[in-house]
C-alpha cells in the first residue's frame, strides 16, 4: 500500500525523524559543506505522465536504458513537499536537462536513449520528456524560496550519438576519431570518448557557422532569428571568435542568465583542455551577475557562484595535480573550479572512520587549503560503488556525511536504492527509478527498515546542515572507544564546534569524552536523540539508546 506525503511523515517521525519537519535553524550557507543531492531527474519521480515518451521515442530500449517517466514536474512537487529540507540538503545537481538526441542507439549494452542528459541534440531547449521552460523555472524557484541551491550540468565535451534521426554536426564542429585511449593529454583530448560519441573541437580558434540540422530545427520552431540575433550580440560583446567552444560557452550561460542557476557541475572535465574551463568560468559567471543585478531580491545569501569539476578518477590524494599521463600534470583548480569531485571516498571508506576523516582533514588543511572536493559513495556512473547491495546503508550515511569536505548524496541513497540490478547492464545498474515505494512501505530488508535508514540520513544531513563544522571544520579524534572526535570551524566572522561518537553501545549510559570542546558545567545537546546533558569531567553521560551521539551546544 503506498502511502500519502502525511501519513509517509507519520511513519518517518516514528523512526525519529520528519519528511515535512521544519528543519534547525542553519546556519549561514558554505559551499565548503554543502550537501547536494545528486540526481538523473527520469528516474526521481513522474509528476506528468503526458510527456513520458517525447519526439517519437519508444519503449524499447534495453533494460533500464531507456525513459521511465521522471520529470521536473515530480522533481518539484518533492522540493515543495520538503523531501530535501528534512535531509539537510541545500543544494540540488540535477543530470542536464537539454532536449537529447531523438532516436536510441546501441553502444554494446543493448538499445540505449539519451534519459540521462548527457547526449544533447540541441544546448539551448528544454527535453521535452522532462517538461517546459516553465516547468524548469517552477522547480529553480522553489529550491531557492527553500534556500537550495541548483547547479548545472556541463557538457562541453561532446554532442549526442549520431543516428537516422540525429545527424552528426559538421566536421569543423566535431570529430568522429580516433577514439580515445587515455595514456596522455592528447589520447584523453583530442579523440571521442567512446565509438559514435561526436568529439566538440574545442581546440579550434577557427570560425564556424551554425550546424544545419540545428538551424533547420530552429527555423521549424520559429525561434531562429532571435537565437541568431542573441549569438551575433553575445559574440560582438565579448569579442569572442565563433569557435564550437564559444557556441557552447553561450549557451550554457544562457541557462544561468534565464534561471539564476548557482552553479556548475562540469562533466568529463580532462577530456577537454583545461583553459577551456576557465573561459567556461569568465562567461557563466558575468551572466550570473546579470542575473543577480535585474533579480537582487531573489539572491541566495552571498551570490556566490560554485563551480565542480568531474575529472575521472582525481583522488583528494592527488591534491592540486592530477596526472594526465606522458608527464603532464595539470591543476584544475587554477582552471576555474572551486572544488573537484573526489573519486577516492568508494574505496576509502572501506578502512575506519579515522583513517578517512583524518586523510581528508589533512589534505584540505594542507595542499588544498582554500579549496573543497565533493565526496561521494556511489553515482551514475561509477561502476564500483561503496555499498552496491546496499547491506550498510548506515555506515554509508556516517561515512559520507561525517567526512570532511562537501557531500553528494546520489539519489536513493538515503533510502537504500539498490546499484546492482540484476537485469540490467554496465552503468544502467547504477540508475533505476528513485524506490519510493520501499519507503512508502517501509520495506523490510535483511538487518534493517527502510525508514530507519531515511531517519538516519536525515538526522545526520540536518546536523550536517546545523554545523559548517562538519565539512569545513577542523577535525582532531578524542577518543578511540567509541570512537569520537571534534570539528571546530573559526573564520569568515562565525564560530562553530561539534563532538560525534559513533559505534557507540547502546542499552546503558556511556561515557562521551568532550575533550575540552565543551566546558565542564555546560549544557550540550544531543542532536540524534533529542536529549541535553551537562558536560562534568570532560564528560557526557549519553542516554543509551542510540549508537550514534551528535553534540551541539544547547540553545
Amino acid at each position: 500500500m503506498k502511502l500519502t506525503s502525511i501519513a509517509l511523515s507519520i511513519l518517518l517521525a516514528a523512526s525519529g525523524t520528519s519528511a515535512l519537519a521544519a528543519p534547525p535553524k542553519p546556519m549561514p550557507f558554505m559551499w565548503e559543506n554543502a550537501t547536494v543531492y545528486f540526481l538523473l531527474t527520469d528516474r526521481f519521480a513522474n509528476g506528468e505522465r503526458s510527456n513520458d515518451l517525447a519526439y517519437g521515442r519508444k519503449a524499447d530500449a534495453a533494460p533500464l536504458r531507456g525513459y521511465l517517466g521522471g520529470d521536473l514536474k515530480g522533481l518539484t512537487a518533492k522540493v515543495k513537499e520538503g523531501y530535501f529540507d528534512s535531509l539537510g540538503v541545500n543544494a540540488i545537481w540535477l543530470t542536464p536537462p537539454v532536449e537529447q538526441i531523438h532516436a536510441g542507439t546501441d553502444e554494446g549494452t543493448g538499445k540505449s536513449y539519451g534519459f540521462h542528459g548527457y547526449w544533447a541534440r540541441d544546448f539551448t531547449a528544454i527535453d521535452a520528456n522532462l517538461g517546459t521552460e516553465q516547468d524548469f523555472r517552477d522547480f529553480v524557484d522553489a529550491a531557492h524560496a527553500r534556500g537550495i541551491r541548483v547547479l548545472l550540468d556541463v557538457v562541453m565535451n561532446h554532442t549526442g550519438p549520431v543516428t537516422e534521426a540525429d545527424p552528426v554536426w559538421p566536421a569543423d564542429w566535431v570529430r568522429t576519431s580516433p577514439t580515445c585511449a587515455h595514456k596522455d593529454a592528447p589520447t584523453t583530448i583530442s579523440c571521442t570518448l567512446v565509438a559514435n560519441l561526436p568529439d566538440v573541437r574545442t581546440e579550434s580558434d577557427t570560425p564556424v557557422a551554425l550546424p544545419p540540422a540545428l538551424a533547420d530545427k530552429w527555423k521549424k520552431e520559429g525561434r531562429y532569428e532571435r537565437e541568431v540575433k542573441e549569438l551575433d550580440d553575445f559574440f560582438a560583446r565579448t569579442g569572442y571568435p565563433r569557435a564550437p567552444r564559444y557556441y557552447l560557452m553561450k549557451w550554457h550561460a544562457d541557462w544561468v542568465r534565464k534561471y539564476g542557476l548557482d552553479g556548475y557541475r562540469a562533466d568529463t572535465v580532462k577530456h577537454t583542455e583545461a583553459g577551456v574551463w576557465k573561459e567556461l568560468r569568465t562567461v557563466t559567471e558575468a551572466a550570473h551577475d546579470e542575473w543577480k543585478k535585474a533579480n537582487p531580491g531573489k539572491v541566495l545569501g552571498d551570490g556566490k557562484f560554485f563551480t565542480v569539476a568531474e575529472v575521472y578518477n582525481y583522488s583528494i590524494g592527488h591534491g592540486r595535480e592530477f596526472d594526465m599521463g606522458g608527464g603532464v600534470k595539470t591543476d584544475f583548480y587554477a582552471n576555474g573550479f572551486d572544488s573537484l569531485i573526489n573519486f577516492s571516498l568508494p574505496n576509502d571508506a572501506k578502512g575506519d572512520y579515522e583513517s578517512v576523516f583524518a586523510k581528508f582533514d589533512a589534505q584540505l588543511r594542507g595542499p588544498l587549503r582554500g579549496k573543497s572536493v565533493l565526496n561521494y559513495l556511489d553515482s551514475h556512473d561509477d561502476g564500483n560503488p561503496f555499498d552496491a547491495a546496499r547491506a550498510k546503508p548506515f555506515e554509508s550515511a556516517s561515512k559520507l556525511l561525517l567526512a570532511p569536505g562537501a557531500a553528494q548524496i546520489y539519489y536513493g541513497d538515503e533510502t537504500a536504492r539498490r546499484l546492482d540490478i540484476a537485469e540490467a547492464v554496465g552503468d544502467a545498474k547504477l540508475r533505476s527509478m528513485m524506490n519510493w515505494d520501499d519507503l512508502s512501505n517501509n520495506t523490510q530488508r535483511e538487518g534493517y527498515r527502510v525508514a530507519d535508514v531515511r531517519a538516519h540520513w536525515a538526522k545526520l544531513g540536518q546536523f550536517r546542515r546545523a554545523h559548517v563544522s562538519i565539512g569545513a571544520g577542523v577535525h582532531a579524534r578524542l577518543a578511540d572507544a567509541p570512537y569520537t572526535f571534534s570539528r571546530t570551524y573559526a573564520g569568515t566572522g562565525m564560530s562553530d564546534k561539534v563532538v560525534v561518537a559513533l559505534d557507540v553501545p547502546v542499552g546503558k549510559p556511556v561515557a562521551i569524552k568532550v575533550g575540552g570542546i565543551f566546558a565542564n558545567g555546560s549544557k550540550v545537546r544531543d542532536a540524534y536523540a533529542g536529549a541535553t546533558y551537562t558536560v562534568t569531567n570532560g564528560t557526557v553521560r549519553t542516554g543509551g539508546k542510540f549508537s550514534t551521539v551528535l553534540l551541539e551546544a544547547a540553545r
